[in-house]
């Protein structure tokens, strides 16, 4: 029998480890990394009257992993191992089996030696080792003479991979005038090769291109400046090289590198700096207030916030006269007027004008002050001025209206200048409104030119201009505001249009509406409105008008109960005054509908229902009901189409003239029946004016007709009637020759008594109050609503 056991062993040495695979190994249990395979053979002998005899065990095979160099280029394959077992006595009767990953395909096994080869060239990164099955068997027999045992096969790593920068090229910035060794990025390169095995993965970095601004950590990769206060307005873009050396960086190591591109980014080092100490302007003296009169800039070598600055006026004369912004886009001082020029009164002003960093960085207040002063001379120019008005607008009021011609206001110009020439007064009709006004060219009073409406347009702009009559050429313009006032001249009206419901179990008292009214006047001539119902009118038995005096009113009530089916609209007429000067009124008619609500007075249906619907039946029942009588109705046509078909004649034959009696076994359809018996005769006898025909025969003699007079048929009673046609019956040339039987009946006058049906029953008074079906619950609510109909109609 065989047994096997693993056990751990420590990898001593190998002899070779390109040509020998075979590395021989000490016992030390629970100590080392590598293992092998141990399998042992007990062999045990029975002889009969012996005793057992113990032998031995031998050692069958014993190896440790196997090594084989990557990246292998020769012509022959490369040798890997020897696989031996102490079953083999060099005969060839043992065959080893190699199986696993690659056997056969990259691994070859001489059967007969046990000689491992690599038929190909191994790459390590791509598989660091393989792991395969050896067996030894009989050839003969083909038996297994050891079991199955597992080996590894290990890829060695030889230096064949550079180092790789996976992240490059690199951008980065750092502070211009940072200290030396500040940190600016740190570079990793990456090496394929196995970092367990030799200085094959051990990497060194070094600077190639970027001293001396700038060094790198051979051992981290670490980039550091190694300059003091390098300047950015000096320079402000680096490009830096870094190599990556393998083998430690010793001679023959593979090696790669990568760029980074630095660029030192602003800080506020660089105070601003007016170009000029002196700067002089002219500006006009017709230039206008608010208008930007000239620019002035201080230059800044910072960028960004760094430069942002601001100008300020600090003193001079003119400081009341022009004011400094500044534009953040160009960073120019920019300056307007704030107050008009006169020539004739000051001639120039003089203004010092400071620009100033808003952000300041304290590390370098050293360099500062981060402010510059500069001195601004302005020099009034003198030139012909337009007109100018005695104010810069006007408003004016005139009330709705009012006649044309009426007088709105006057406005009021003069010629700054020493000659003072006369003024000469007209309107820009560039708008529709400027039409509505005219204006006196030597006073500037302003006049209407139309009647106005203040509910149509409230206010009016115009724009006066003013020109010297020497120089027509110099025009001034002044706006105009024209105010119409309100007088009262609209009567108040319902806000919208009102939908109002009343529920059909609506108690007396109960508000069903509030209003409200609106008044195209203002509020002087219509703020307060009051709501009445119309005097002329007789008084309204179901609703009533309250004035909350809040400028609302409410619709309430004034009886219990409201039917659909007796009325389902009404109409109420509402008085609406205002407050005015006179005081306006007008009528507006509500619409009342009545609808049948819930208990909590949600409106259920405002539209009136069928008989049916009001006891509750759905659309669905009312549906099956419909087809139900179609049904029937094409059953009955079709019994009276094959009744009529199968019905034989009187006569049965033409030879047969014996005395029958035919004998009719079927019922009468009433007096419905218009295909039965005609017994309108009977009961007038008077229709029997025109004589009737047999329809069973074709008379051969045609009958004299009988004319009696209407007087003596209206006196005949119905036994003289039935005598008079038994006469005519005999004496009827076209009836048959045999007897025939005729029957008349009379069904006599109507009773002197009334019916006792209930169908009429609601028709009747009562005194009963059905109020308290309402109380009874969700199944009686269509009860409660009949009953309190016929209690409101009965009201009404």
């Amino acid at each position: 029998t065989f047994t096997g056991k693993i056990e751990k062993k420590f990898y001593t040495s190998c002899i070779c480890p390109v040509l020998v695979c075979l590395c021989f190994v000490q016992r030390c249990y629970g100590a080392a990394h590598h293992g092998s395979i141990k399998v042992t053979r007990n062999q045990t002998k029975h002889v009969e009257g012996e005793t057992e005899v113990h032998h031995r065990p031998k050692r069958g095979w014993v190896w440790n992993q196997f090594f084989v160099l990557e990246e292998h280029m020769g012509p022959d394959p490369q040798y890997v191992g020897k696989l031996h077992s102490n079953s083999d006595k060099g005969d060839g009767s043992v065959k080893y089996i190699l199986t696993g990953e690659g056997a056969g395909t990259i691994f070859i096994i001489d059967d007969t030696t046990g000689d491992i080869h690599s038929t190909k060239s191994l790459d390590r990164e791509q598989k660091t080792h393989y792991v395969l099955h050896a067996q030894a068997i009989d050839r003969r027999t083909n038996k297994p003479l050891e079991p199955e045992s597992e080996f590894i096969i290990k890829v060695q790593d030889i230096n064949d991979n550079a180092p790789k920068f996976t992240d490059g090229p690199y951008i980065v910035t750092v502070p211009e005038m940072s200290e030396m060794g500040t940190s600016v990025l740190q570079v990793t390169a990456t090496d394929a090769d196995d970092p367990t095995y030799g200085n094959s993965a051990r990497v060194v970095y070094s600077i190639l291109q970027g001293q001396p601004y700038f060094s790198v950590d051979p051992k981290t990769g670490v980039i550091r400046t190694a300059l003091h206060n390098m300047d950015r307005e000096a320079r402000e873009h680096y490009s830096v090289v870094i190599q990556a050396k393998d083998m430690a960086g010793q001679v023959g190591g593979l090696s790669g590198s990568t760029t980074v591109n630095i660029t030192l980014t602003d800080v506020n080092d660089n105070p601003p700096r007016f170009p000029q100490k002196h700067y002089q302007l002219y500006v006009p003296e017709s230039a206008q207030v608010g208008s930007d009169v000239g620019k002035i800039k201080a230059n800044d070598a910072d960028t960004g916030s760094n430069a942002d600055m601001k100008y300020t006026i600090i003193n001079g004369d003119g400081s009341g006269v022009f004011s400094i912004s500044t534009d953040k886009e160009t960073r120019e001082g920019i300056l307007s007027l704030k107050k008009p020029l006169n020539y004739e009164k000051k001639k120039s002003y003089t203004l010092n004008i400071e620009g100033a960093n808003t952000h300041l960085d304290f590390r370098f207040s050293h360099l500062g002050p981060f402010k510059d002063v500069t001195m601004l001379k302005i020099i009034v120019g003198d030139v012909d001025e337009p007109p100018l008005f005695t104010m810069p607008s006007y408003v004016m009021e005139v009330y709705e209206n009012a006649k044309i011609g009426t007088t709105v206001g006057t406005v009021t110009a003069q010629d700054p200048d020493t000659a003072n020439s006369l003024v000469r007064y007209f309107i820009d009709h560039n708008t529709e409104q400027d039409r509505y006004f005219t204006i006196d060219a030597s006073t500037g009073t302003i006049k209407t030119a139309k009647i106005f409406d203040r509910e149509e347009t409230p206010w009016y702009n115009i724009t006066v201009a003013a020109s010297e009559i020497d120089n027509p050429g110099l025009v001034s313009h002044v706006p105009v505001g024209v105010r119409i006032l309100d007088v009262n001249d609209n009567p108040p009206e319902l806000a919208r249009e009102y939908d109002v419901v009343v529920c059909e179990n609506a108690k007396p008292g109960q508000v069903i509406q509030t209003i409200t009214a609106t008044d195209k006047d203002n509020s002087a001539n219509g703020a307060r409105f009051h709501f009445s119902l119309d005097e002329g009118l007789s008084l309204n038995p179901n609703f009533t008008l309250r004035d909350n005096e809040d400028n609302t009113a409410s619709i309430l009530t004034r009886r219990r109960r409201y039917s659909r089916t007796t009325q389902d609209i009404y109409y109420l007429p509402v008085l609406i005054s205002d407050g005015g000067v006179p005081p306006l009124s007008s009528s507006s008619t509500l619409t009342i509908r009545v609808c049948a609500c819930e208990r909590d007075g949600r409106v259920r249906t405002c539209h009136a229902e069928a008989f049916l619907s009001s006891a509750g039946l759905s659309t669905g029942a009312l549906i099956a009901i419909l087809l139900c009588v179609v049904i029937l109705l094409a059953i009955v046509v079709l019994f009276i189409t094959l009744r009529r078909s199968k019905k034989e004649p009187l006569i049965i034959s033409e030879e047969d003239v014996r005395e029958n009696v035919v004998t009719y076994d079927d019922e009468g359809g009433g007096e419905e029946d218009t295909e039965a018996f005609d017994i309108t005769a009977l009961r007038n006898p008077s229709a029997a004016e025109e004589l009737k025909y047999r329809r069973d025969v074709r008379p051969e003699v045609k009958p004299v007709p009988r004319h009696h007079p209407s007087s003596s048929l209206d006196s005949i009673d119905v036994q003289e009637f039935i005598k008079q046609r038994l006469a005519e019956a005999d004496l009827d040339p076209s009836v048959p020759p045999y007897d025939s039987l005729q029957t008349y009946a009379y069904e006599g006058h109507r009773s002197e008594a009334g019916s006792i049906s209930s169908l009429d029953s609601a028709t009747t008074h009562s005194d009963q109050d059905y109020n308290y079906l309402g109380d009874w619950g969700p199944e009686f609510k269509k009860l409660a609503e009949l009953y309190g109909e016929i209690e409101s109609e009965r009201t009404t």
